[in-house]
């Protein structure tokens, strides 16, 4: 079975979509912690100070309670976002350009990105290691999930083959 045209034209279509639409909501989030710097700086402060979990004494030498090592978490998050976002930006802009193979070096870099920030960051460290599913309050992992999710689609996708040779089976 051979790819077509059309298929190539619709995975890149998809490809540069899904990484035009990531671009864009981590910009916006990057944009939203940069101009409202103190909203989520209390979240990042609560999930690392671990103030709203159980507080079992077994896991509560984890939390890390200094503002300064806070905060800095936060910047270092907000500039990753930022990263992320031009990266994102750039490879959004080679798929309009159809400088095909650019575009999906791009994107993949800008969409693994992602996947560490949300993945290792939000869900694995924020989630398990300073138990931010215990918080009724302070608890990210269903909207780290959620881009996690996305991003997992629009990484498949843009590493798709779309050679119009035959397909490996």
């Amino acid at each position: 079975m051979t790819t077509t045209p059309t298929r190539h034209t619709g995975l890149r279509l998809a490809a540069g979509v899904l990484t035009g639409i990531l671009a864009l909501y981590i910009a916006l989030v990057a944009l939203g912690n940069i101009t409202d710097f103190g909203t989520n700086q209390q979240f990042v402060r609560h999930v690392l100070a671990m103030d709203t979990t159980f507080k079992d004494d077994n896991l509560m030498w984890r939390a890390i309670t200094s503002t300064a090592l806070q905060d800095t978490a936060y910047v270092a998050i907000i500039v990753w976002e930022t990263v992320a976002a031009l990266v994102l930006i750039r490879g959004t802009w080679l798929w309009t350009r159809q400088d095909h193979d650019r575009a999906r070096r791009w994107s993949t870099y800008g969409l693994l990105m992602l996947v560490l920030l949300f993945g290792a960051g939000f869900i694995a460290i924020g989630g398990e290691w300073f138990s931010m599913w215990q918080s009724k309050t302070w608890n990210g992992l269903d909207a780290a999930t959620r881009v996690l999710v996305l991003t997992g689609v629009a990484l498949i996708v843009n590493l798709l083959p779309d050679r119009g040779q035959r397909d490996a089976v």
